[in-house]
């Protein structure tokens, strides 16, 4: 029988509840009203979700290295309301509203140069659409996403009531043809992107060392990195407060030339080296990692 993991039970409830009122809110009476409106949805949230309210203060105490008090709480969900509601915007490319930063970008044309398309791994961490404004007006560089089919179909109908538009690089995994899509995306020269901090819950996981506790992570992006032959560079857009995102990359693991003997120990050690990433991007902006559960609770 499949075991489905706790993120997936939730069914992303905050984040499609807080988006499909904050479009109205935001669309209607512009970013500074909904940012208001931001804090009465954090508030609820925070007060009334008591089993993400204990995994948020769990993860908390690891990423600042002291106890988490409730104002801690709040902010991080405040930071995760912020990021869905500037996603309204960003996907109206509307990017004259946002100060957004983009360090590491050289190293990813360096490796473009030498042969084109990328894979970018990355986390629920940061903002998913504010990195992808790199493919739609920032540094140059176009993005497709690799997703769990589930999510993306619901992700899809959300974008597409923002804008019609915004599905078009979102491809989804699971199916025959996915490969097929990835393929023909990095010949294109994209960066074909995934986040590798949630697994099915019957993956094949790799334990690894997470803000000092071990935590299983999913092999199933890395072996798709593995096929796709690509040089990998962890990913992450941080939101910094106000209308600010920083955007990173960092060259992470690269499978181009990697045998079909060697391909197990790359990908553990990928996953390490990914870990250990995460890692320091939680604690350099602890309030942005969005996974609202259990991360560390054993199967």
């Amino acid at each position: 029988m499949k075991c489905n993991p706790d993120w997936l039970r939730q069914q992303e409830r905050s984040n499609l509840a807080i988006l499909r009122l904050m479009v109205w809110i935001s669309l209607t009476f512009g970013r500074a009203v909904g940012r208001i409106v931001l804090l009465g949805i954090a508030g609820y949230f925070t007060l009334f979700a008591p089993a993400a309210r204990r995994a948020s203060r769990d993860y908390l105490h690891r990423a600042l290295g002291r106890w988490a008090e409730w104002h801690d709480g709040f902010r991080h969900v405040f930071s995760f309301a912020s990021t869905i509601h500037d996603r309204i915007y960003l996907l109206n490319d509307r990017f004259d509203l946002f100060d957004i930063e983009v360090q590491g970008a050289e190293a990813l044309h360096a490796a473009l140069e030498r042969q084109p398309g990328a894979l970018l791994i990355g986390a629920h961490l940061g903002s998913f659409e504010a990195l992808r404004t790199v493919g739609r007006g920032q540094a140059g560089l176009k993005v497709a996403m690799l997703m769990y089919e589930e999510n993306a179909r619901k992700i899809n109908a959300t974008l597409e009531a923002i804008n019609p538009n915004a599905t078009q690089d979102i491809l989804p995994l699971g199916r025959p043809e996915s490969m097929l899509a990835a393929q023909e995306k990095l010949a294109q020269g994209y960066l074909v992107g995934m986040l590798a901090d949630r697994s099915l819950g019957d993956d094949a996981t790799v334990d690894a060392e997470f803000l000092g506790k071990t935590a299983r992570f999913p092999v199933g992006p890395w072996r798709v990195a593995a096929l796709l032959r690509r040089p990998v560079f962890f990913m992450t857009a941080l939101y910094l407060g106000g209308n600010r995102y920083r955007i990173h990359f960092e060259p992470l693991a690269d499978f181009s030339a990697v045998s079909r003997v060697d391909r197990e120990r790359a990908i553990a050690d990928a996953v390490h080296a990914y870990a250990d990433r995460l890692t320091h991007y939680c604690r350099l902006a602890p309030y942005n990692w969005f996974n609202f559960f259990d991360f560390w609770k054993k199967p």
